[in-house]
């Protein structure tokens, strides 16, 4: 499930918990009804009974009479709360988990085994949130990651480095490599040689071009030959650029959902890059020609059709189910979905129906993709039911997986397969990035007998921080090494593997709510990070009509509405060392951005043509508002803030789950 109100700030935002210190009283000073929530103070007090408690833990009977003879005294104390803060802790952060709690309370027992003893879970979505004892010791995976340094070394992801200088162990430079590859002193062999200079030339934060859209970008891809980038809005457009030249883009064609719920979900290319197949939440998938010179309408592809033609129809597809991830085989003849109703559908193109649905999950399924790019057997499927799933079609007579990677704690937001039927990369909400092989998924009937609700803890993603205090290892985890410092909040962020043409497959990288993409090695370690919101800040103009009081949140109480980047997706050209990152990025995160970053070796300008840094619109074309001071356009309309208010996509506070 993907959804995220523009104007939430959940993770500026100080919460007021009141199961923090379960001895504070409450009572709220509000005035009359017709002042509705503004002026409202909470007044707490909080006595002494903790000190007792120390001072019997300390063993101090002195300490202890004397406190008990003294009158008992208490805290008081009042404070402000704004509107807003109030809605956010009766809607998001209070009032769900006191009820929450109290529904464990009455419920609890229904976790009980059939011994009568409680299963040792950590929290559950019929109890909501358990927050882990303080002081408590973090079990994180270890960093560096000693599985991932095994497979580093043993040349599946990348060359090792080869020291000349033994006693100082110095790292030879890119100039330096060249210069002995054209002089003939290079020990190593040619092809290992270019191998290892690609795959160190990381892109750097520096903007090379900067596409501004009025509506966020959920996603953007290159094709597996680099020649073709597209990128989807939640205006419910498709652009197609040409990346011949990855350096100089060139505009190609849009094409259009004709009628979209919420925002466009995925995308995927043809393996001739001839078509493109894109969906939204609904159960029809668009299929547009690639071709600039076919202008004509998509071809629609009803994936709940499976041949029965009896059901129910609603304008023109099945309204029962929505699509939040679709992926094209590698023979380009079927396409696989993952739906809203728990299930994986796989489309057959030539007979124009589903030839198979997997009903095979207990919650929605995010990510889906296949296992090897030239076999159409194997499918792999994430769902916020916190399970990764192993589909072979060839032995599926009682409809069950193959294998389940269990050890995410929260719900997947994507899943992406090295190609090699191999290994798998997966991003979860537990805010962890994970390397799975195959040869080590768990057995089905072991899986079965695991109930993977008692490892979660109901984490939001959408509308809450996540807490490392919260966090449990899983006690199932059967993944190679696991990957922390980026951020899955907000919506479901994006995570691959990098291209082997272009890093001989060196890294992982994957979209961040706080602004970047985070480039790991294999082992966990950093290897580097593009920061598009340094890159990006303030780079279009704001227009002070466009927010009015309807959309007042904690940024304008602040004293200002923020500049704000969540990063959702990236794609790194397979030939050249250049990463397209698409965004939600701008005034209160409410438009879009796709930014290319190229290696340039530290340098922070250069003399080539177009210059760093060009801000564009989405057909490419240059636009002088885009460099406008906004401070001095205050006063008056431009043409650049006039479009912007016909052509964005107004963002509301709808739950995709009530669509």
């Amino acid at each position: 499930m993907d959804f995220e109100p523009t104007t939430d700030d959940s993770e500026d935002t100080e919460f007021f918990d009141p199961l923090e210190n379960p001895d504070t009283e409450f009572q709220v000073l509000g005035s009359d009804a017709e002042d509705g929530l503004s002026g409202v103070e909470i007044e707490f007090s909080m006595d002494d009974g903790g000190s007792e408690s120390v001072a019997h833990e300390r063993g101090n009977e002195a300490e202890l009479q004397e406190m008990q003879t003294q009158p008992a005294y208490a805290t008081v104390g009042r404070f402000h709360v704004s509107p807003m803060q109030m809605m956010q802790l009766l809607g998001n952060a209070g009032l769900r988990r006191l009820f929450t709690n109290h529904r464990a309370s009455e419920f609890g027992s229904l976790n009980a085994d059939d011994d009568g003893e409680i299963e040792d879970g950590y929290g559950g979505p019929s109890i909501g949130r358990r927050r882990r004892p303080k002081g408590a010791k973090q079990k994180f995976p270890p960093i560096p990651s000693q599985e991932g340094r095994m497979l580093m070394d043993s040349g599946t992801f990348g060359r090792n480095e080869y020291y000349e200088d033994i006693l100082r162990k110095r790292k030879n430079r890119l100039s330096r490599r060249l210069m002995s590859r054209e002089l003939g002193t290079n020990v190593d062999h040619p092809l290992r040689s270019n191998r290892l200079m690609s795959q160190s030339l990381i892109p750097s934060s520096e903007v090379d071009i900067i596409i501004h859209y009025n509506s966020r970008c959920y996603s953007g891809q290159f094709s597996d030959d680099g020649n073709f980038f597209f990128s989807c809005a939640q205006d419910f457009k498709v652009r197609m650029y040409d990346t011949s030249n990855p350096y100089k883009w060139k505009y190609y064609k849009t094409v259009v959902y004709p009628y979209g719920q919420w925002t466009i979900t995925d995308a995927t290319l043809s393996p001739d890059n001839r078509f493109l197949a894109y969906s939204s939440i609904r159960s029809i998938v668009c299929l547009a020609p690639t071709d600039p010179t076919e202008t004509g309408d998509p071809l629609l592809l009803d994936f709940s059709d499976t041949g029965n033609r009896s059901r129910r129809r609603f304008n023109g597809g099945y309204s029962h189910f929505g699509i939040w991830s679709i992926r094209f085989s590698g023979d380009g003849r079927e396409i696989v979905a993952g739906t809203t109703d728990h299930s994986v559908y796989v489309y057959d193109i030539e007979s124009r129906q589903s030839i198979l649905r997997i009903p095979g999950h207990h919650d929605d399924v995010n990510a889906v993709c296949f296992g090897d790019a030239s076999s159409p057997h194997v499918l792999y499927s994430g769902s916020d039911d916190t399970l990764i799933k192993v589909w072979d079609r060839r032995s599926m007579g009682d409809s069950r997986e193959a294998g389940v990677f269990m050890g995410h704690t929260e719900g997947l937001t994507y899943v992406d397969s090295k190609g090699d039927g191999r290994y798998v990369l997966s991003n979860g909400k537990d805010q962890m990035m994970k390397l799975w092989d195959l040869r080590k998924m768990m057995p089905t009937e072991k899986a079965s007998r695991i109930d993977p609700g008692r490892y979660t803890t109901g984490f939001d993603y959408r509308f809450m921080a996540y807490s490392e205090t919260d966090y449990q290892p899983h006690p199932h985890d059967c993944s190679l090494v696991t990957f922390r410092g980026h951020r899955v909040l907000k919506t479901l962020i994006r995570c691959h593997f990098s291209p082997s043409g272009s890093t001989n497959s060196r890294y992982v990288y994957s979209g961040s709510e706080d602004g970047s993409v985070y480039i790991y090695n294999m082992d966990a370690t950093l290897a580097g990070k593009v920061n598009v919101k340094d890159a990006t800040y303030q780079s279009r103009p704001r227009d002070p009509e466009l927010y009015n009081s309807s959309h007042n949140d904690m940024g304008d109480l602040r004293g200002g509405v923020d500049w704000k980047t969540c990063v959702r997706d990236a794609s790194w050209h397979p030939n050249a060392p250049v990463i397209a990152a698409t965004s939600w990025n701008g005034w209160r995160m409410s438009t879009g951005t796709c930014t290319t970053h190229s290696w340039n070796d530290g340098a922070r300008d250069d003399e080539a043509e177009p210059k760093m840094g060009l801000r564009v619109n989405e057909r490419l074309e240059h636009d002088d508002d885009l460099y406008g001071n906004s401070s001095s356009k205050y006063n008056r309309p431009s043409q650049f803030r006039t479009r912007l208010r016909t052509q964005r996509v107004a963002a509301t506070t709808e739950d995709d789950e009530d669509w």
